[in-house]
């Protein structure tokens, strides 16, 4: 089950920032917590460090692949993905537009911002 309305987006490759190891390991929680829980995320936005999450050899990639197997849209922004040098497609759903951003949060009715 997914939630239609629910949009969580991805700042950064940690969850928190006062100690990155806690960090790393919190957002790995976080993200495969979600595949174990319903309602799922209509869609991921993954922005800034948060890009590095659907890169190759992210700790959260099976995950990931979890949830957009059973229909959570995963979107990268691409501005992110060429200023950190990412490969060009990431390992887990698709490059994005700052402008099909705007519109996934403009009509969500629900927007958490991690």
């Amino acid at each position: 089950m997914k939630n239609e309305k629910l949009v969580i987006q991805i700042t950064s490759d940690t969850y928190g920032s006062e100690s990155e190891g806690l960090g790393e390991n919190l957002m790995k929680a976080y993200i495969f917590t979600l595949t174990e829980t319903t309602p799922r995320p209509k869609t991921m936005l993954f922005i800034n460090r948060g890009a590095f999450l659907t890169a190759e050899a992210s700790p959260v990639l099976d995950s990931l692949k979890t949830l957009e197997a059973e229909g959570t849209e995963i979107l990268t922004c691409g501005t992110c993905i060429d200023f950190f040098n990412l490969n060009k497609q990431p390992s887990a759903g698709l490059i994005t537009t700052m402008y099909a951003i705007a519109d996934k949060m403009n009509n969500a009715d629900n927007t958490i911002i991690i």
